[in-house]
C-alpha cells in the first residue's frame, strides 16, 4: 500500500472510530470526546491522573467532587482506542501521531478547545480544596494533580483563544496570586528554565510579593491585565520575590499589548531592574523582542546604557543572541556606548565576532566610535578573535578599519598571524 493510500484508509478509520463514539450511551460520548480534546491540545503530555480529574471538573463549580471523576479504564475504553497510556510514563497519547494531524486537519471536531481546557484549569484551580493549600511547596501535591498543569498552563490556553472580555474565573485566581498555591508552582517552573545567568529564588518564603498584575504580565493576556488595572489601586512598580516588577514580565515575555498599557500609566517606571540586574530594556532585547525595544527606546526616561549585574549591557545582551535588528535600532541612538565592557572584558564587539555575527560586525564598525582594538581579559583583540575562528568575512571587515592594529598580541604574545595559523 503506497502512502497516499495508507493515508487515506487511516482517514478513513479515525472518521469512523470518531462516529461510533458520538454514538456511545450514558454519557460516553461526551468522556471519549473531551478525553480526545485534551490529549491532542494539552501544552505537554497528561500523566492519567491529570486527565482523570480534567474529565471529572464541571466549569463553574466551587469544589471537587470526587465522584464525577473516571477511572482510566472508563477513559480508556470511551476512546475506542483512540488514546493510548505509555507505560514508562503513565501519560496518555493518541494512538498514533497521524491521529494527531487528522485533528488539526478537522478542526470542526471541537469547539473552543483552548477556551474550554482554560475554564477547566481555572476552575479546578479555584475549588476550595486548592485554595486552602498553603503556597510554600517544591512541587504539586498529589492529591490535587491537575493543579500543576493548570497552574502553568491556563494562561497560555486563553491566549490561544483571545476572548474579547476578561475570563471572570481568571480575575478571581489571580486577585488572590500572593497566597495562592498557582502562582508558586508557575514561579517554581519558571525557576527550574531560566538562564544559568539568573538568580534562583528562596522557595520557602512562598509567592511573596506575586501579585495579580504580575501574573497576568506573565502570560500577557491585555483582556484581563486591563480588567485588573481598573479594579483597585496597584502598586504599578511593585517587585515580587524574584525582584521583578509586572513591566519586566511583560517585556521578558514579548507582551507588547501589556506594555503598551503600562507606559499608559502616571507612574510607571520603566527601568526598574531585578535582582539579576535585569532592566525590562535588557530582558527584551535578549530575548529577541523588537516591537518592545522599539517602544522603550521611544521613551526619554529609559536609559539604553544601564547593564546588569555581569556588565551586559542591552546592546551587549541583543549581540550575544545574533538579534541583528535589535542591534540596529540600539545603534541608532546616538547615546549609546557601543565600547561598554562586560565583567569579563568582553565588549559587544568582541561578542559579535565570537559568536560569528558577521552582520552584526558590519553594523559595530559602522559606528564611529567604536574602538575595534579592545581586547577581552586575556588579550585576543578581535582582529585575534575572527582569525582563531576562522571568520574570514569578518577578519575582511576587520582589516578595512584604517584604524585596526594588526600587530597587537595577546598575553601569551600570539599575534594576528600566530592565531590564523
Amino acid at each position: 500500500m503506497n502512502s497516499m493510500a495508507k493515508g487515506d484508509h487511516l482517514e478513513a478509520t479515525y472518521a469512523t472510530t470518531l462516529a461510533r463514539m458520538k454514538t456511545q450511551k450514558g454519557g460516553r460520548s461526551r468522556l471519549g470526546m473531551e478525553a480526545l480534546m485534551w490529549v491532542s491540545n494539552s501544552e505537554r503530555p497528561l500523566h492519567t491522573s491529570e486527565l482523570c480529574h480534567a474529565l471529572g471538573v464541571k466549569i463553574g463549580s466551587p469544589d471537587l467532587n470526587v465522584e464525577n471523576i473516571p477511572s482510566i479504564k472508563t477513559l480508556l475504553a470511551s476512546s475506542l482506542g483512540l488514546i493510548t497510556v505509555e507505560a514508562s510514563s503513565s501519560t496518555a497519547r493518541l494512538v498514533h501521531f497521524s491521529l494527531q494531524e487528522y485533528i488539526s486537519d478537522n478542526p470542526g471536531l471541537f469547539q473552543g478547545p483552548h477556551s474550554m481546557i482554560a475554564d477547566v484549569c481555572l476552575t479546578y484551580l479555584n475549588f476550595k480544596c486548592v485554595q486552602g493549600l498553603s503556597p510554600i511547596v517544591d512541587s504539586a501535591p498529589s492529591m490535587v494533580p491537575l493543579v500543576g498543569y493548570a497552574s502553568i498552563y491556563w494562561g497560555k490556553h486563553i491566549r490561544r483563544e483571545k476572548a474579547a472580555a476578561a475570563n471572570p474565573l481568571a480575575l478571581k485566581l489571580l486577585l488572590e496570586s500572593e497566597r495562592h498555591i498557582s502562582s508558586q508552582l508557575l514561579l517554581l517552573d519558571y525557576n527550574e528554565k531560566r538562564g544559568l545567568w539568573e538568580s534562583d529564588f528562596d522557595v520557602t518564603r512562598g509567592p511573596n510579593g506575586f501579585t495579580g498584575l504580575h501574573g497576568a504580565a506573565f502570560f500577557g493576556i491585555v483582556e484581563i491585565f486591563a480588567a485588573l488595572l481598573g479594579m483597585k489601586g496597584w502598586d504599578i512598580n511593585a517587585a515580587d520575590i524574584t525582584g521583578k516588577t509586572a513591566f519586566l514580565w511583560a517585556a521578558r515575555g514579548g507582551h507588547e499589548g501589556v506594555i503598551k498599557l503600562l507606559l499608559e500609566q502616571e507612574h510607571v517606571d520603566p527601568n526598574t531592574a531585578d535582582h539579576d540586574g535585569w532592566t525590562p530594556l535588557i530582558s527584551a532585547a535578549e530575548r529577541g523582542h523588537e516591537e518592545i525595544v522599539k517602544l522603550l527606546l521611544e521613551r526619554e526616561d529609559v536609559s539604553p546604557n544601564t547593564a546588569d549585574s555581569l556588565g551586559d549591557t542591552p546592546l551587549a545582551s541583543a549581540v550575544q543572541r545574533g538579534h541583528e535588528g535589535i542591534v540596529k535600532l540600539l545603534l541608532e541612538r546616538e547615546d549609546i556606548d557601543p565600547n561598554a565592557a562586560d565583567s569579563l572584558g568582553d565588549t559587544p564587539l568582541v561578542w559579535a565576532v565570537q559568536r560569528g555575527h558577521e552582520g552584526i560586525v558590519k553594523l559595530l564598525l559602522e559606528r564611529e566610535d567604536i574602538n575595534p582594538n579592545i581586547a577581552d581579559e586575556v588579550g585576543d583583540t578581535p582582529l585575534i578573535l575572527a582569525a582563531e575562528g576562522g571568520y574570514e568575512g569578518i577578519v575582511r571587515l576587520l582589516l578595512e578599519r584604517e584604524d585596526i592594529n594588526p600587530n597587537i598580541a595577546d598575553e601569551v604574545g600570539d599575534t594576528l598571524l600566530v592565531s590564523a595559523v
